[in-house]
């Protein structure tokens, strides 16, 4: 099961930074209405399990509820809104921006290590 932490607040973005220093941090932003992005996301719940990524934290984003979120989100790591998207942030800044059917765990495990 994907241990899913919703990001429903932009105060949790400072925090997002901050325990990029400490772990790698997952964002995957997706649309509640988009079969796409449906699909994306179970792709990433059925890879989570055999991902190796268990020290990895992932935070969830429903676009339609926290929109302005999104758009901070852009603007902090400079990346361009797409939706579905998967962002790894290490370090304070993004080392991995995927979005649609190109969202893979294996690529995430690659830069983590």
């Amino acid at each position: 099961m994907t241990p899913w932490q919703p990001l429903t607040q932009s105060e949790q973005l400072t925090d997002i930074v901050r325990e990029s220093f400490e772990q790698p941090v997952i964002i995957f932003k997706h649309s509640t209405t988009c079969s796409i992005s449906a699909a994306a996301k179970g792709k990433v719940e059925r890879q989570w399990a055999g991902a190796g990524l268990d020290n990895a934290k992932i935070y969830y984003l429903d676009l339609l509820r926290f929109r302005p979120i999104s758009q901070e989100i852009a603007q902090k790591f400079s990346v361009h809104h797409e939706s579905p998207q998967l962002l790894l942030i290490q370090n304070g800044e993004c080392t991995l921006d995927s979005s649609h059917m190109a969202i893979k765990l294996s690529e995430v495990k690659e830069l983590v290590g």
